[in-house]
């Protein structure tokens, strides 16, 4: 029986309802009356249910789907304004026990290279995110009890925090682990992690399973109520994602908005963000083997439906997508995009042109964070470098409330404009830091408190005299 409140995964992610909600969105896909009232009700700001949004993920009248683009689109500047946050992934090990047929870390790849930072590979690591200019990093890992266990996670968390070079320093560390025990998410909340980042992978349990087929990853249940485990352990930030392309993609959406609900409805608190990965080319694995691919255009609506479905989400896509479609997504809702990414273990202190077939995934977009600052700022955007909200306690419920009052924009925009211009004077090359510049001067104007607006000025004044990390 669905559930939202229970606690355990097939309850509050019921086979039986998305099929019910798949037949109902199917039965009411023309029913242009109820789509005009669903739009109508998500201009309201305060989301969608799981069936309601799946109704307008079945609609296939290209009118409605435009105003459904135009919504994400005015609903994403609402709440987060016109500021991209930037981060990277640093990838510390590929060890990995478990079987996952879509990952070339499964256990039984004998040719990829395996590797594991040490602490002094993670040092030369993060210079180098450092000397790109990123602030904020979400580290990943294979699952691997004696390779990877949680006392390495802790150390390399620690490492990682502790690194200063010239005016570098990385500030926010968020997690992309295995599911694990209560205590272990203690004592990741206690290291100082920003968000604990889970992907589901898919919330078909039969398909789960078979995709799945060794390793503790098996459990579909132990994996699907991690979140709750980790809300127990006091990390109120989490994130979810599916893998697109695994299995049918309306069954992982509608699923996908059930486990926010889920969240929601325990915890008081949703997800604080939302990953939209699709299954993309790799070492010994195809993605043309697995039959649920979806195309740019159905990629483009799932995007803008979750950006109305759950208004607050922040919603992250990472440099498997190529330029194209990234842009068309930032503007439908994407939040958080990653630049210069390396998916393989020690890519970012190596030279580009070692390829020894560590990564996780092929990367489509290769371009360097300069130039990915600057692209973002030429199309209007702020690239934010912001990690204050994680640094002032404004996490979980207090950073739901903030956001969904629209409070929130009194700290991020001159928080992102200060971040940006410490990129600017630190790592830009000259042709970006002009536009920039500009870009900051010009929107300095949209600070409505003239207080605010007052002191940012003077802040940035102090940055340009080589003063670092303010923030409100």
């Amino acid at each position: 029986m669905y559930n939202p409140k229970s606690m355990k995964a097939e309850e509050f992610i019921s086979h039986d309802e998305v099929l019910d909600t798949l037949k109902y969105a199917d039965e009411n896909k023309d029913n242009f009356e109820l789509i005009d009232a669903l739009i109508e009700k998500a201009a309201e700001r305060k989301g969608l249910s799981h069936r309601e949004a799946s109704v307008l993920l079945a609609c296939e009248d290209e009118v409605r789907i435009q105003k459904i683009y135009s919504l994400a689109e005015q609903i994403k500047k609402d709440f987060y304004g016109n500021r991209i946050v930037m981060f990277a992934p640093l990838y510390l090990s590929n060890y990995c026990v478990n079987g996952c047929t879509y990952c070339p870390y499964h256990a039984k790849n004998k040719h990829i290279a395996r590797k594991k930072l040490t602490q002094e590979d993670i040092v030369r690591e993060v210079t180098a995110l450092q000397d790109m200019g990123h602030k904020r990093l979400a580290i990943e890992a294979g699952e691997h009890p004696t390779m990877n266990p949680i006392e390495y996670i802790l150390e390399s968390i620690n490492t990682i925090y502790s690194i200063k070079h010239k005016n570098g320093a990385i500030r926010r560390v968020n997690v992309n682990i295995a599911a694990t025990t209560v205590e272990n998410y203690r004592k990741l909340k206690d290291a100082g992690i920003g968000t604990y980042i889970l992907f589901q992978e898919t919330y078909h349990k039969e398909s789960y399973e078979k995709l799945h087929p060794t390793g503790p990853k098996h459990d579909y249940a132990y994996h699907t109520e991690a979140m709750d485990r980790a809300m127990e352990g006091g990390i109120d930030d989490v994130g979810l994602g599916v893998l697109f392309g695994l299995e049918l993609y309306r069954y992982e959406f509608a699923a996908l908005l059930m486990h926010a609900e889920h969240l929601e409805a325990v915890h008081n608190v949703g997800p604080h963000t939302i990953s939209v990965p699709r299954i993309k080319h790799a070492d010994d694995i195809d993605p043309t083997a697995f039959d649920n691919s979806i195309s740019d255009e159905i990629f483009a609506k799932l995007c803008a439906l979750i950006r109305i479905s759950v208004p607050y989400t922040g919603m992250i896509i990472s440099t498997r997508e190529s330029k194209e479609v990234r842009e068309k997504v930032i503007r439908l809702g994407v939040s958080q995009i990653s630049g210069a990414s390396r998916t393989s273990v020690g890519g970012y202190d190596a030279p580009e042109e070692e390829d020894d077939c560590s990564e996780q995934f092929d990367v489509s977009d290769k371009r360097t964070l300069d130039q990915v600052v600057k692209w973002l700022m030429e199309l209007g955007y702020i690239p934010s470098f912001c990690t204050a909200c994680y640094r002032e306690g404004r996490t979980g419920d207090r950073f739901m409330t903030l956001l969904k009052n629209g409070q929130i924009q009194n700290c991020c925009h001159p928080n992102a404009l200060m971040t940006l211009k410490e990129y600017l004077m630190d790592y830009a090359s000259e042709e970006t830091r002009e536009i920039g510049e500009k870009l900051i001067i010009a929107e300095l104007e949209n600070i409505p408190k003239e207080n605010v607006r007052k002191i940012c000025e003077e802040n940035l004044r102090k940055i340009g005299e080589g003063i670092r990390d303010f923030r409100f």
